[in-house]
């Protein structure tokens, strides 16, 4: 837990990141065949998450030698639900959320 930055005689509602905790999220590759993020990432809501979905697939846009339309970047939550898709080629799709 982050450490009360508030200090002394301040109210913690300043802060309210400090109201939710961390939870982990796994970021999959799919074209067909999906390739599991099996390490994932930290993150404090679902918001923050499909950010860096977007930029992920920003990237893949970029570095990809071959181009797959059918790629996308999947956010899997802990409870492992899909929460959003993100083409890596969005000129072919759109990304949805669920």
């Amino acid at each position: 837990m982050l450490p009360d930055r508030a200090g002394p005689g301040h109210s913690s509602a300043l802060f309210p990141f400090r109201k939710w905790p961390m939870q982990t999220y796994y970021f999959d590759m799919k074209d067909g065949v999906p390739v599991r993020d099996r390490a994932g990432l930290e993150f404090r809501t679902d918001s923050q998450a499909i950010m860096h979905c977007k930029e992920l697939a920003r990237r893949f846009s970029h570095e990809r030698l071959v181009r797959d339309d059918n790629l996308f970047v999947v956010v899997i939550n802990e409870s492992g639900a899909e929460i959003h898709r993100e083409a890596v080629y969005p000129d072919t799709h759109r990304a949805t959320s669920a």
